[in-house]
């Protein structure tokens, strides 16, 4: 069963509960998804509304990206758990000879590979979210500007909160594995914190 096909209330026991799973990355994506169903609806109250004209086609353009960042979050949010339980597993093989030992290593590492992985992928759209944010807190119905806001705190959110298991996982690998994720790190890192402040500075003019 899917985490986002259960009941809040559910979900939220699953997250509470001493299991493994859910844990923080998938938190993190599911933010990212309430972030993006925020700007599906600010963009909704804007097209179509004659005083907000100007900002229709950023609208549009956040609202297509919005719903696609809605459904992926809710993979990565499943994909995230489902990673994290195959790195418990590749603990849990055999380890009574040296071809078992290096078979169990070799697991382990490509687990916890795609554990850093699927978080790295929810940062990246987190951003995505955040740069479409951005002219649609300057030209949407001001009405919903608060909402804008909130939005950009869940992605941002769901960004650093991703990073952190990005981080996580791979300062238990080995370092020539992963090299790109390392070295995008701390700009993904900056660039969500740059975003975010010009947003929530154009929010704060328009409340």
């Amino acid at each position: 069963m899917s985490w986002t096909d259960m009941t809040l209330i559910d979900f939220q026991a699953s997250l509470a509960s001493g299991a493994a799973t859910p844990g923080g990355g998938t938190a993190s994506a599911i933010a990212l998804g309430q972030s993006a169903a925020l700007v599906a609806m600010v963009a909704e109250l804007t097209i179509g509304n004659d005083k907000w004209r100007q900002g229709w086609e950023i609208s549009k353009s956040a609202k297509i990206i919005a719903n696609e960042i809605m459904l992926k979050s809710n993979d990565l949010a499943d994909d995230d758990s489902r990673a994290f339980d195959q790195v418990m597993a590749a603990f849990k093989l055999p380890k009574s000879s040296d071809t078992e030992v290096a078979a169990r290593r070799n697991s382990i590492r490509q687990a916890t590979l795609l554990a850093a992985e699927i978080p790295y992928k929810t940062a990246t759209l987190a951003i995505e979210l955040l740069k479409q944010l951005l002219p649609l807190a300057e030209h949407c119905n001001a009405n919903t500007i608060s909402d804008v806001g909130v939005a950009t705190l869940l992605a941002t959110a769901g960004c650093k909160g991703a990073l952190f298991n990005v981080e996580i996982n791979l300062n238990s690998l080995p370092l020539e594995l992963g090299q790109d994720m390392r070295n995008n790190l701390i700009l993904i890192s900056e660039e969500c914190r740059g975003v975010s402040k010009q947003i929530m500075h154009v929010v704060k003019s328009r409340l």
